[in-house]
């Protein structure tokens, strides 16, 4: 009879806190690059063409690069905790990046945190969860010809392709008329494609993961081609999520960001790999709980969040040349910012003598 060695437990137990602290420590730093984002976002902003509008100069704003490097150590961490521990303590610990970004966006960023808007984040945070707990496991694929096969099944296909045509309708049509004053735009577009994104890297993980092992995975033309919809998928989602950033409140886009994603992404792996067809009702049950409990959320932190001001495209141009016209008694004197006759557009200051 063999007995376990007497460090198993204590192993496993160490893994699983390494596993616990790096997934903290991934949502400490994608909580914290949302807020070095964003104030790398409002410099750009102040020097040019905002985000929100279509502008792109905060490619050369360094703190928006520091805000990328520090998502980027985030997601690194995240992915190492899945080799401690298992995914079931891992993401439900990603929602605590919501929590971080929302009470750092109280205190640097002057978003204020209603007591309502805590309630919908804390209704987010359980939604999600509920979720995550309840969703089903999916089979690891064993190559990239796998993945393409589960790709191209009639129920994903249909899956990918209301996807795009969603997407497409909010980049073409919705986001120009209401990108500015419904969150839902930006933060559904990444969402929608964040779902794809993920199926699309989880195939060229796989192919990384095999090649390194000894079994090639570069002459197929799958594994381009699942590089190329990454890569496609991430620049998209990382366009819009800045401009969500950059118009809307930090605190309710984290959340609102994290639930759709999240809720999207679980459905896009369930119809991808059938996973529901082995679940049982209460499970099923437990999710459809857990998706109403995130819209509930969702609503509640939309409601509540302080109202902002729609920023016209020119807010950060400068001014154009101002005129003044003071009228007196029996006078009148004209005076131009610039040498030149008055025109149409001036302002006149009216004084009568009994108000000196």
């Amino acid at each position: 009879m063999t007995t376990a060695p007497p460090n198993a437990g204590g192993d496993l137990f160490a893994a699983n806190l390494t596993g616990a602290l790096l997934a903290v420590a991934s949502s400490a730093f994608i909580g914290v690059s949302f807020i070095v984002k964003k104030k790398g976002l409002r410099r750009a902003g102040a020097a040019g063409t905002r985000a929100g509008v279509g502008g792109y100069g905060y490619l050369l704003e360094p703190l928006w690069w520091v805000g990328m490097v520090t998502m980027l150590i985030g997601e690194i961490a995240n992915f190492v905790a899945y080799m401690f521990a298992p995914a079931a303590l891992v993401t439900p610990l990603g929602a605590l990046s919501i929590i971080v970004s929302a009470v750092l966006a109280h205190f640097i960023l002057n978003e204020k945190l209603q007591r309502m808007g805590v309630l919908g984040c804390v209704l987010c945070i359980v939604g999600s969860t509920v979720i995550i707990l309840h969703a089903p496991e999916e089979e690891t694929p064993s190559s990239v010809a796998q993945i393409w096969h589960l790709a191209t099944q009639p129920a994903f296909l249909c899956y990918a392709a209301s996807a795009l045509v969603i997407s497409l309708i909010l980049m073409l049509h919705c986001a120009p008329r209401y990108g500015q004053t419904n969150i839902v735009v930006y933060v559904g577009i990444c969402s929608v494609i964040g779902s794809l994104t993920v199926m699309s890297i989880k195939a060229v993980g796989i192919a990384i993961k095999l090649t390194i092992e000894g079994i090639n995975q570069a002459g197929y033309f799958q594994t381009w081609l699942f590089a190329t919809v990454s890569a496609t998928c991430i620049v998209i989602q990382l366009v819009y999520l800045n401009k969500a950033l950059d118009t809307f409140n930090t605190a309710v886009v984290s959340p609102i960001y994290y639930a759709m994603f999240t809720s999207l992404t679980i459905l896009a792996s369930a119809i991808m790999f059938k996973d529901w067809s082995g679940q049982s009702i209460s499970s099923i049950t437990s999710e459809i709980c857990g998706f109403l409990t995130v819209l509930t959320g969702t609503f509640v932190l939309h409601s509540t969040r302080e109202h902002d001001p729609t920023l016209s495209s020119d807010l950060y141009t400068p001014l154009p040349p101002i005129y003044w016209h003071i009228q007196g008694n029996s006078e009148a004197v004209g005076k131009q910012k610039e040498d030149g006759l008055l025109s149409g557009d001036f302002i006149t200051v009216v004084r009568q003598d009994y108000f000196v």
